[in-house]
């Protein structure tokens, strides 16, 4: 069986096997330089998802660019190299002996346990190894027949912090807090800012190294002045929708709009999918589905782009290899989406693209990543610079296409300053990640 490898040999010395950037072939409907309109849109249509394409149909852009090369941070690397010969998957799927980098570098297609160990890979993926912090990030909804939003919503700060596989911030390459807590990861969105009726709202979420112990998760009620404990089910269901916030009402395919507390709620993405997919991975059973050419939104450019013309200034599209994996909702897990399909970039291990189906089996929503790969997250960045380019997920389309609401997020918006994302550069610590300081950011955004 023919080993392929899930990163370049000029990159790491764990394979010998040369991947090189995709280019042009004879057979492809597309060139460089070319604009993907809905007039043209089928010449695009076998190298994108079937959400992907609805979005280009009903209008998206798209600038077919050359593919370029994606490198790891150099810490990464050699933490790939020192470790991943120890790691392995148990029986179930679960990863053991795992330390620090990428946990499976070598992967063969016809291995029966792919899809898990490209999901592991998705898991401890190089876009941040320590912790990351984004300030500000602005999430904007419309409405089918308004060019005006139907609401806007504003955090403080998304911001995660890893006790496992750490590479540059010390302690270094785990947080004593590990064997303490058997806390894996922790994750927070806190306090809202924007709008009104949301100040002061927070998120909080621990993942254990343990997978099949239930996420920790935490909501703080502004209006109540307390904290709620949330179940996992509740989070495939739309930020600000009242499951989210801990209100008892049930999911569905509308929840983020007719759910929503208020029409400015309204809304389309959920926690389980923030980056693609943010899910604890035992509540999904995996299934390969196959390596494939396909478009996405890779070297997107970085800056704020104009209100007006958001997506072209993003799309800057290009082939990569991807690989696609199924998702399926296990029995009894009662989530609100029943089964994902996720594009994994097979350079980046970011998702680029996701596909998520309701519970009839129906195309229901898509959600596509835009990252840029440089040295800063934006070009008047001073504090936040790196001696080596880096992946930034700095923009993402939630639609619904079943009921047309899109929403658009941007990290950072137009409003923030150019320093907003903070990448393993200990901007959060432990201390920030606590029930307690969701109170405090209530006072103090």
């Amino acid at each position: 069986m023919a080993a392929i490898p899930a990163y370049a040999a000029a990159q790491t010395r764990v394979t010998t096997t040369t991947t090189t950037v995709e280019t042009v072939q004879p057979g492809d409907t597309i060139r460089p330089g070319e604009i993907i309109t809905t007039a043209n849109a089928p010449a695009v249509q076998a190298y994108l998802s079937p959400g992907e394409y609805a979005l280009i149909t009903n209008g998206m852009p798209m600038r077919i660019v050359p593919s370029g090369r994606l490198n790891w941070p150099p810490p990464y690397l050699a933490a790939t190299e020192k470790y991943s010969s120890q790691v392995s998957l148990s029986p179930d799927g679960m990863v053991h002996g795992y330390v620090a980098g990428l946990p499976f570098p070598l992967l063969d297609l016809n291995d029966p346990a792919i899809a898990n160990k490209i999901m592991w890979n998705y898991t401890y993926r190089p876009m941040y190894s320590d912790d990351v912090e984004i300030r500000y990030p602005e999430f904007v909804t419309y409405s089918p027949t308004s060019s005006s939003p139907v609401s806007y919503m504003v955090v403080g700060h998304m911001a995660m912090y890893n006790n496992v596989g750490r590479v540059e911030v010390p302690p270094t390459p785990e947080d004593p807090d590990a064997l303490q807590s058997g806390i894996a990861s922790k994750f927070a969105m806190f306090p809202f800012i924007e709008p009104s009726s949301l100040f002061g709202y927070g998120f909080l979420r621990f993942r254990y190294i343990d997978p099949y112990h239930p996420d920790d998760i935490w909501m703080f009620n502004r209006e109540a002045r307390r904290l709620r404990r949330v179940a996992e089910s509740a989070q495939s269901d739309p930020i600000a929708s009242p499951p989210t916030f801990g209100a008892g009402m049930g999911a569905g395919p509308f929840a983020g709009v007719s759910l929503a507390p208020t029409a400015p709620l309204a809304n389309n993405v959920d926690p389980d999918s923030l980056f693609g997919f943010s899910a604890n991975p035992v509540n999904y059973s995996y299934r390969f589905l196959g390596e494939r050419r396909m478009l996405a939104p890779v070297h997107t450019a970085i800056g704020v782009c104009p209100d007006d013309d958001y997506l072209t200034c993003r799309n800057n599209w290009e082939i990569r290899r991807q690989y696609v994996i199924e998702a399926d909702a296990k029995p009894g897990t009662n989530l609100a989406v029943a089964r994902r399909v996720l594009y994994v970039d097979s350079e980046g291990w970011f998702i680029s693209a996701s596909d998520q189906y309701d519970r009839n089996g129906a195309l229901w929503k898509t959600l596509l990543n835009f990252v840029a790969y440089s040295d800063r997250a934006a070009p008047g960045a001073r504090v936040a610079i790196y001696p080596y380019p880096r992946f930034f997920n700095i923009g993402m389309i939630d639609a619904n296409l079943q009921d047309g609401y899109t929403t658009f997020a941007a990290m950072p918006g137009p409003n923030v300053g150019p320093d907003s994302w903070y990448i393993n550069m200990g901007a959060v610590d432990q201390s920030f990640f606590t029930p307690l300081n969701m109170e405090v950011a209530f006072s103090r955004p």
